[in-house]
């Protein structure tokens, strides 16, 4: 009997994984299906509608009947949005003409890292790190390169740039980095940022950086994007978006920067796969970078109050590693000497949490190739009575299993 030809799916997809995150999310629902309560710390997503000035520009261009295709590189109104945003908030000198509009910030990945690396190619990922940029890398034959950042007890992450010099290898083509990041909350210093750019530079690499959690900072900690780096155009895919900063995570809407000398070759990849983003959101998006404000700056300043609420009740543990959130709106604390002392797995643990106690964290293998079996993801973007009460919890579940 023929094996149908339909079962034979390209080895590529055998190496490359899917956001294991969602799988988690997926046990948790289940469980509030069955009558459950659970407190969620999984979602990477605000907890906040997107505001209301932005939802009524969507709605008056659905009147109007703006509907249909755009230009793939987005509608002019926005790119120049984006690049007077750009200019504003970092002094960069972006053209609109240098810039994509892309289908979320993970279709910018997706086009930046298809672009330029090649079978053969490693590509260096800061780790722990977002999952989807390894997986680019594999889809195009490219090799990812985990350097892991180190954890400092009380302080959280930092770049570990002698690391990162000693993996620059021949084939090394690219660097990823995520700033601020994801799952750690940690915001590269200038100074990391900097030393980074020095090997990027010396060693002819292309440095991708995805900043979509830009406005996420917190501690009066000096964020310093790459676009501030002299000579940017000739090193830097620059890639954000509108998900985060405006909780927008449901209309797709992103950005490429890059040099304008390669921008007609990316458009015909994108054009490949996505066409063009959506129209209404692209109107929605002009409405976000040029209104108010002040919706974004208020939800800003509640997470940095959950992030120290977060901080302080965790750290009465002694099985838990606790450090404040630099940015980003995540905690990614170290628990090996609960494992250690229990005989427990990451996973194990996670699931502990979430079926005798109804509260739902990640493991750190979800983020973390090297170095997430000693940690979980935490996400705070969730009401402030349930990061008190989901954080309690999980100290004294944690008291309880170690004896």
């Amino acid at each position: 009997m023929k094996r149908s030809p339909t079962l034979e799916v390209h080895p590529m997809l055998r190496e490359i994984k899917g956001e294991t995150a969602f799988t988690f999310l997926a046990l948790a629902r289940k469980l509030m299906r069955e009558g459950r309560r659970v407190i969620s710390f999984g979602i990477g997503q605000p907890d906040y509608v997107t505001p209301h000035h932005i939802r009524e520009e969507a709605k008056r261009a659905l009147d109007e009947g703006f509907t249909g295709y755009t230009e793939t590189s987005g509608i002019p109104e926005l790119r120049e949005a984006i690049a007077s945003y750009l200019k504003g908030r970092f002094g960069a000198d972006v053209d609109p003409e240098e810039i994509i509009v892309t289908t979320g910030a993970k279709t910018a990945i997706f086009i930046a890292i298809a672009s330029y690396v090649r079978p053969g190619d490693e590509v260096i990922v800061v780790d722990p790190s977002y999952y989807a940029y390894a997986q680019v890398v594999k889809i195009f034959g490219g090799t990812p390169v985990y350097v892991p950042m180190a954890f400092e007890p009380g302080y959280g992450f930092k770049l570990d740039i002698e690391s990162i010099e000693k993996a620059v290898t021949s084939r090394t083509r690219m660097v990823v980095i995520n700033n601020p990041n994801n799952p750690t909350g940690s915001v590269l210093s200038p100074e990391e940022l900097e030393g980074l750019y020095d090997i990027i530079v010396r060693n002819n690499l292309i440095l991708v950086s995805d900043e979509i959690y830009d406005n996420f900072v917190y501690q009066g900690v000096r964020f310093k994007s790459v676009l501030e780096l002299e000579d940017w155009r000739d090193h830097v895919l620059y890639i954000n978006g509108f998900s985060k900063t405006f909780s927008m995570t449901g209309w797709r809407l992103g950005y490429l920067v890059a040099r304008r000398d390669v921008i007609p070759s990316i458009l015909d990849l994108a054009v490949t796969v996505y066409s063009c983003a959506p129209s209404i959101a692209q109107r929605a998006g002009v409405a976000a970078l040029k209104g108010d404000w002040g919706p974004v700056r208020e939800m800003v300043s509640e997470f940095e109050r959950r992030a120290r609420v977060l901080y302080n009740i965790l750290s009465e543990s002694e099985y838990i590693e606790a450090y404040m959130p630099q940015g980003a709106f995540y905690m990614f604390p170290r628990v090996s000497k609960f494992l250690r002392r229990v005989g427990m797995s990451i996973e194990d643990l996670v699931y502990y949490l979430l079926y005798e106690h109804g509260v739902l964290v990640i493991p750190g293998t979800s983020f973390s190739e090297l170095m997430g079996g000693d940690h979980v993801r935490i996400s705070f973007a969730t009401k402030m009575e349930n990061v008190v009460e989901g954080s309690r919890i999980i100290v004294e579940a944690l008291r309880l299993k170690a004896g």
